[in-house]
C-alpha cells in the first residue's frame, strides 16, 4: 500500500469511526422516535462574570446527516463555527433566548438560566413535541422534557443547541471587548481569569459586570 493509499484509508477509518460515534449521539431521539419534534435545550455561561446567560433550542430533522457533533466545551472554535452554520442550514428550527447580567442580578442565576430557556423555546418557529435538555426540568413549559445529565454529550439535539448557544454568547462578548476596553473580553468570554480580576481592581466594573458576581472584587 502506498503512502497516499494508507493516508486515505485512515481518513475513511476516522470517518467510519465518527459516523458511529454520532449513531450513539442519536440514541436518545431513536429512544423517543414516536415525537416527530424533539428539541434540544441548552445554555451556556453561568459562570462568567459578566455578559447574559444564553440558551438555545434546536430542532433537527430526522435524517440529519451532520457529523461532529458534541459538546461545545470539546469542540475547536474553528470547528464550532463551521457547525453552526450547518446547524442553521439543516435544522426544523432554532430558537435563541438570553437573560442579562441586570437579570441575573435581580432574580439569580439559575433563575434567569431558565428564563433564557423558556424563550428559546417560545422563538422556535416549529412547536416542539419533547425537550431534551442539559440536566435540567425547565419551570412553567408544558412540552413533556427529559432531563439528561452531560446531555451535550450524549444527545445530537443538546450538542447542536450546545454550540448555537456557544458560538452566538463568544461573538457577543468579542463585540462588547470593542465597547468595554480593558477587560479581555474577546479572550475570556467574561470569565472571571486572573487578568479579568485585575481590571476590575484597577478600573472598576463596566455596565454588563454582574454585580452579584463581582462584589468581592470592587
Amino acid at each position: 500500500m502506498t503512502k497516499k493509499e494508507e493516508r486515505e484509508a485512515k481518513k475513511l477509518e476516522k470517518l467510519r469511526q465518527e459516523k458511529e460515534r454520532m449513531h450513539e449521539m442519536f440514541a436518545y431521539e431513536r429512544k423517543y422516535g414516536q415525537y416527530h419534534y424533539i428539541c434540544g435545550v441548552d445554555e451556556v455561561g453561568r459562570g462568567p462574570f459578566a455578559g447574559p446567560v444564553v440558551a438555545a433550542a434546536v430542532i433537527l430533522p430526522k435524517d440529519c446527516d451532520i457529523l461532529y457533533l458534541n459538546d461545545s466545551k470539546k469542540i475547536s472554535e474553528k470547528k464550532r463555527d463551521i457547525l453552526y452554520d450547518e446547524i442553521y442550514e439543516k435544522a426544523v428550527a432554532v430558537g435563541i433566548g438570553m437573560a442579562s447580567e441586570k437579570v441575573i442580578d435581580e432574580i439569580n442565576i439559575l433563575q434567569a438560566t431558565y428564563k433564557a430557556m423558556q424563550s428559546a423555546i417560545e422563538k422556535l418557529e416549529v412547536v416542539p413535541d419533547l425537550l431534551l435538555n442539559d440536566a435540567v426540568t425547565i419551570p412553567e413549559i408544558s412540552i413533556p422534557q427529559v432531563p439528561i445529565i452531560k446531555g451535550d454529550a450524549k444527545s445530537a439535539s443538546i450538542a447542536a443547541a450546545s454550540i448555537v448557544a456557544k458560538v452566538t454568547r463568544d461573538r457577543m462578548m468579542k463585540e462588547y471587548d470593542a465597547v468595554y476596553p480593558g477587560y479581555q473580553f474577546a479572550r475570556n468570554k467574561g470569565y472571571g481569569t486572573k487578568a479579568h480580576i485585575e481590571a476590575i481592581r484597577a478600573q472598576g466594573i463596566c455596565e454588563i459586570h454582574r454585580r452579584t458576581f463581582v462584589k468581592k472584587y470592587i
